[in-house]
């Protein structure tokens, strides 16, 4: 199969034809090693094995600290869209702090040591956001590494959202991630008003999916009352992208503000936030950007709102000017561009882990990235149709998949809804098998193959382990007669 041609294909929102023996795995070994293909860089990650994932204590045994002799000794790691793996860098990184700190103490912030992968404490923020520019399609300028998620959330709306007596709503999404919902609902009521009155809901139109026309039928509808349009990237539960450039230039054109939640979508897809003239947006690292539990977020403001004096809103010391900041005259002076929004000192050890996982980005490219979880998502999408086509029970699929069926639609992550009865004897045995994937309630498995990490091979390990967990041996003479006939597909 030619990868390179199966891509652009998918780049177009076309349909593979897949090889008879697509689901062997030498099949799968051959995409890893096909030419022009963008290489996985799995070699600068920790992966545990099947024996460390049962791990009790700290102290290593016999099991937890032996290497992976072999692939079947690996864990299937399908979880990167809520935590990613660690980076071996970020270890050096880590290490590097301490000695810093160790040593030199306070002067870390100015002085830059000999040897070091990291800049002094003072400039460690920029560094971060410089890292991240071409992650997120914009100019380091616009981007700042603060806080987390939902506390970035409160200070762009505290900043954009002006809420008037006629033009007083937000428009997000039927199920928000709880983070957005809360944040959302707060600033409402801090301005007196009531969420059952002051949020218009974007419901789905398609199954789970909420379709582009949608959204903007329903801007156009409360185009007179919203003041503000906070929407999601990519949908954590259908794992839908947004088309962030079209949805954009609509409340634009209506003159409306809107931000994007960018949790899913930040190091999985590829954004181009300046040139889709975003107003701003939010994102967290700790999942495609694999920056480690709860690490520090990161936002973007759009140049266009000039240097944010007027715009920040909350006023906090590191959002001074760098070069008065020490002056302590209490006379604020914003930082030009996102980092006029900092409030608190940054942690260091956040930043520093932020720093190292960014260290990999550097090895390869959001495009080279973008290509390889195209057609990683695609051969996990068509391996599944097959598992649910050959084990129909009672006339029913045991599972279907509510991602988009169109690749440009969606990042790494399919969500598989299974039946209801399967759910748990499904996740006990993959856990079991030694695969990680998480569950969102209701009925959801949530199966990632991260680019950065993950091959063919993991994809095809882990259809064997869960075909194995759907209880379905006994096969229909019907379905071996299709299977021996070619490539089985369902409409999932």
């Amino acid at each position: 199969m030619d990868a390179t041609a199966a891509i652009r294909q998918l780049r177009e929102g076309q349909k593979l034809e897949w090889p008879v023996n697509a689901d062997t795995l030498n099949f799968a070994k051959s995409l890893e090693t096909s030419s022009n293909f963008p290489r996985t860089l799995r070699k600068e990650f920790v992966v545990p094995t099947k024996a460390q994932l049962k791990r009790k204590t700290l102290k290593d045994d016999a099991q937890t600290a032996a290497p992976a002799s072999s692939t079947d000794d690996e864990s299937i790691y399908f979880c990167g869209n809520s935590l990613g793996l660690q980076p071996k860098a970020v270890g050096e990184y880590l290490s590097a702090y301490l000695k810093t700190w160790g040593s030199i103490a306070v002067g870390g912030h100015f002085t830059q040591l000999q040897e070091s992968p990291l800049t002094p404490y003072q400039d460690l923020a920029a560094e971060c956001s410089r890292r991240m520019s071409d992650i997120v399609g914009a100019s380091p300028s616009e981007i700042v590494a603060m806080n987390t998620l939902t506390i970035n959330l409160h200070l762009m709306m505290a900043a954009f959202y002006k809420p008037k007596e006629q033009k007083h709503k937000i428009m997000c999404e039927w199920r928000p991630f709880p983070s957005d919902w809360y944040a959302i609902e707060s600033q409402i009521e801090w301005h007196g008003l009531d969420p059952k009155k002051s949020m218009v809901l974007v419901k789905p139109d398609d199954g789970y999916l909420m379709t582009t026309d949608n959204i903007i039928n329903l801007i156009d509808q409360e185009a007179n009352e919203l003041a503000l349009i906070m929407l999601p990237g990519i949908q954590y539960y259908s794992g839908q992208l947004l088309d962030i450039p079209t949805i954009t230039a609509h409340a634009h054109k209506r003159g409306i503000t809107i931000g994007w939640d960018l949790a899913h979508a930040a190091g999985n897809v590829e954004l181009k936030l300046h040139d889709w003239d975003v107003d701003f947006a939010c994102w967290c690292t700790y999942k495609y950007m694999n920056s480690g539990a709860g690490a520090v977020a990161g936002a973007f403001v759009h140049s266009k709102h000039g240097d944010n004096g007027p715009n920040v809103g909350l006023k906090g010391w590191y959002g001074h000017a760098k070069s008065s900041r020490f002056l302590m005259d209490n006379n604020f002076k914003p930082t030009p561009g996102a980092q006029g929004f900092q409030c608190s000192n940054p942690s260091i050890v956040d930043l520093t882990c932020l720093a190292g996982s960014l260290s990999v980005f550097q090895k390869t490219s959001m495009g080279d990235l973008r290509s390889r979880s195209l057609l990683l998502t695609a051969y996990a999408e068509h391996l599944l149709s097959q598992i649910a086509s050959q084990n129909i029970k009672d006339g029913a699929f045991p599972f279907q998949v509510i991602s988009p069926t169109d690749p440009r639609f969606r990042g790494a992550q399919l969500s598989v809804l299974l039946q209801e009865d399967l759910m748990e004897d499904v996740s006990a045995a993959l856990e079991n098998g030694g695969v990680i994937c998480d569950k969102r309630k209701p009925g959801i498995i949530r199966v990632a193959p991260v680019p950065m990490y993950n091959t063919f091979e993991d994809v095809w390990r882990f259809m064997r382990i869960f075909e194995e967990a759907l209880g379905s041996k006994d096969v229909s003479e019907e379905t071996e007669r299709r299977k021996e006939g070619g490539v089985v597909e369902a409409r999932l």
